[in-house]
């Protein structure tokens, strides 16, 4: 929920497909504990206009209710940063403190109103409902970034230039350390390590990510930099393109959007009802059907329990919902050997077992063999190229030990397989 501190209202901005610049949509208000939208007036006249998402907020005239159980618009929040980037606002608006300090002292305007401009998807916030002045970041190497990270994860105020710096990333999503950095033609999310990680966390995410491009998952592509003695992971942001006149923004909506739930709500979130959503709402739902499968039992074969509805995203261009390449695929730590989803599979149950991925396929119009197959060939490609992607990431024998039959094919997901499947893993490959 939000607080009392911070502004009562912010202007929506939207990039409409294929602008290069965006237009104002509508205001924000904040009236109690709940944030409501109205479309303006000159957005509702123009030809090219969409909705920021159906059902949700239609286009029509007059503030538009909340979903129920929902404080705010779903896909507004989507744009809000999370964690990592209201730990950097409260080092800015309240000069560091510590690392403790309660993000809900700034309301949820003051998040979307002091963030970067360079958000996920196609939104932005400002105080006027006029002029449109993106809050840009000061150019910063990935070594000054790095260091201001690491100033925020202390609790340590940034000086002038590097608050500027970090500023840009506060506005995308997750609890880890990251920035946004570009290139003339490419954008990238920057991921640090945290201090505090036990084990190798950034080349964690990448094996994994490579993995599940091998296996044939749509992914976003990745890379590792070294930078002040530490590894850095670069995401290609798909929700950017450069073109001649400058830069489009896709529009996304995340899962928990379209499942109509909250944070609060989100451990209601369900892959059995996000199948449901797709053969009802997406452009080729067969095709999405066998890609979102994929991508479930894949995060149960590498150990990625994180995979909540803010970490499943699709693009909305005002008619129709198309699934984005996967991102965040990241294996967690585990201390025993059982372990759940995040998000429920079928039914009640979210074990991070294969068996249960296998009663879940009718549900996204596979069959039991198809299913199968699917889960032989994932598995294969684990085993192939485990070695080969390790030494690419210049993984240590240390965190191969660590990660191998612990995060990346547990002994645990095995149980209840068919037998078949456990067959093919062997010990770790040489």
């Amino acid at each position: 929920m939000t607080s009392e501190a911070g502004p009562n209202e912010a202007f929506v901005w939207v990039w409409l497909p294929d602008a290069t610049k965006p237009v104002i949509a509508g205001r924000l208000e904040k009236v109690g504990e709940q944030i409501f939208f109205n479309y303006g007036r000159s957005y509702l006249a123009r030809k090219n206009a969409i909705s920021l998402y159906d059902p949700e907020l239609p286009l029509r005239e007059g503030v538009l209710p909340l979903p129920k159980g929902l404080w705010m618009p779903s896909c507004i929040r989507d744009a809000a940063p999370d964690a990592w980037g209201r730990r950097v606002i409260i080092n800015r608006k309240l000069g560091g403190r510590d690392r403790q300090t309660d993000t809900a002292e700034l309301n949820e305007l003051t998040y979307l109103l002091e963030s970067g401009s360079d958000r996920i998807g196609a939104l932005d916030f400002q105080q006027s409902a006029k002029d449109y002045v993106a809050r840009e970041s000061a150019n910063a190497s990935l070594d000054e970034l790095l260091n201001a990270a690491e100033k925020v994860e202390q609790g340590v105020p940034l000086n002038p230039a590097l608050d500027a710096a970090l500023l840009h990333g506060s506005s995308i999503g997750g609890a880890r350390p990251k920035a946004l950095i570009q290139t003339d033609d490419v954008k990238y999310v920057a991921k640090f390590s945290l201090q505090s990680d036990l084990y190798n966390v950034v080349k964690a995410e990448y094996v994994a990510m490579r993995l599940a491009a091998e296996a044939g998952i749509e992914t976003a592509p990745v890379s590792l930099r070294r930078t002040a003695g530490k590894d850095v992971l670069l995401i290609e942001r798909f929700d950017r393109k450069r073109t001649d006149e400058g830069w489009q923004r896709q529009a996304m909506v995340s899962a928990l959007t379209l499942l109509e739930l909250d944070e609060l709500m989100a451990r209601y979130a369900s892959y059995e009802e996000l199948a449901s959503i797709i053969r009802r709402r997406f452009a080729r739902p067969k095709n999405t059907l066998k890609e979102l499968f994929s991508r479930m039992l894949f995060n149960i074969l590498c150990g990625n329990t994180d995979d909540h509805a803010r970490n499943h995203s699709a693009y909305w261009n005002g008619r129709e919902l198309i699934l984005t390449p996967a991102y965040d695929i990241c294996p967690q730590g585990r201390a025993g050997g059982e372990a759940s989803q995040a998000m429920l599979i079928v039914g009640e149950e979210r074990a991070s077992q294969i068996s249960v991925c296998l009663r879940a396929a009718p549900y996204f119009l596979i069959s039991s063999e198809e299913a199968i197959a699917i889960a032989r060939h994932q598995i294969t490609v684990i085993q192939n190229q485990w070695m080969p992607i390790c030494t690419e990431a210049n993984l240590s024998e240390v965190d191969r030990n660590l990660f191998w039959r612990r995060q990346f094919l547990n002994s645990f997901a095995f149980e209840g397989a068919p037998p078949e499947l456990d067959e093919l893993v062997g010990q770790q490959p040489a």
